[in-house]
């Protein structure tokens, strides 16, 4: 039987657009002597080959590369891919790949394998964040902070996409903001020197980490790491819960989805535009009707009859006309 190696470190990685030749630039400067295991959260579609990109990664570095397993036990040296459409959780040993709702409109998202990372791991934990899009990633590094972990962060100046470093560096400070060259010999001194103290992890970031794992929310969880907002979740119409960290302000609802503000306005601005749509299909039919049921009853000689439904028609009209401008003014969407 082969001797599984546990790694002293846990290193999670999250990037977005742009960041494929980023990761791997960074598995290229791993060495044997970084005693840890690699996590990765890539954005990418269902559709992606999992199989070419770890191909692609492991002629580029000497760590074992594979996509993430459920239930399969950490080893060092080992880089794990998260699955398309799967949220990879860490556990004390071994990874959990979850079928939980989106977080920041992702599956898998950055800040859940973050947090459940901090969660199990504390200070063991190095945090990476790459080049990408919008503000995934943020309230993970966050977490990772808050218990005990580092925090690195791409240069937004070199970065492909500079969305995903800068929200980081807007919202906490960071341990290192350096070049993606740089990050290798980070890595190196700072899993070279021993195990950092064990670090008590906050009690909110274990709590969110169970939502994720479990799948399921109890209502009196929420209550403890944040409070009952006005606003209701855009996929599920629950009602979200508004939680706070330092300037970061996310919303979860009851059944675990999760969203920054921005990322909620987005969502909630597609919901508003999906609704004007279907409603100007449903004035666009009826109006239709109501012209070919008056040109039928026109040419019975109903002429009443068929005058008020042409007035109607035309009625409905000025409605479709006034909804196209409203679709096609972003501004007022």
């Amino acid at each position: 039987m082969i001797e599984l190696k546990e790694p002293r470190f846990i290193v999670v990685v999250g990037a977005s657009a742009g960041g494929l030749n980023s990761i791997i630039e960074l598995m290229a400067q791993l060495t044997e002597e970084i005693d840890a295991a690699i996590f990765v959260v890539l954005h990418i579609t269902h559709l992606t080959m999992g199989g070419a990109l770890i191909q692609r990664l492991q002629a580029n570095t000497v760590f074992t590369c594979k996509m993430a397993d459920n239930g399969e036990l950490i080893q060092s040296r080992h880089l794990y891919l998260a699955v398309p459409d799967k949220h990879l959780l860490l556990k004390r040993d071994r990874m959990v790949l979850g079928d939980g709702p989106p977080e920041n409109r992702w599956r898998p998202s950055i800040d859940s394998l973050f947090r459940s990372a901090a969660a199990a791991f504390n200070s063991r934990v190095i945090g990476i964040v790459l080049t990408g899009l919008m503000q995934d990633g943020t309230a993970g590094m966050m977490a990772i902070k808050r218990s005990g972990g580092t925090t690195v962060v791409q240069d937004p100046n070199e970065a492909e996409y500079p969305d995903m470093p800068r929200s980081v560096l807007d919202n906490m400070d960071v341990d290192y903001c350096v070049s993606l060259q740089q990050m290798g010999a980070i890595l190196r001194e700072k899993t070279r020197n021993g195990l950092p103290n064990e670090h008590t992890v906050p009690g909110d970031i274990r709590a969110e980490a169970q939502i994720s794992e479990r799948v399921a929310v109890d209502m009196d969880i929420l209550k403890e790491i944040g409070d009952k907002s006005l606003f209701s979740c855009p996929d599920c119409a629950g009602g979200l819960w508004e939680i706070k960290e330092n300037d970061i302000i996310r919303y979860r609802c009851h059944t675990g989805h999760v969203y920054t503000q921005d990322e909620l306005a987005l969502k909630q601005k597609e919901g508003l535009e999906n609704t004007l749509w279907i409603a100007l299909r449903m004035l666009e039919e009826r109006k239709q009707l109501m012209d070919k049921m008056s040109r039928e009853e026109n040419s019975k000689g109903w002429m009443r009859s068929a005058a008020t439904k042409a007035e109607r028609a035309q009625e409905l009209n000025v409605h479709i006309d006034r909804l196209k401008q409203v679709l096609f003014d972003t501004k007022m969407v």
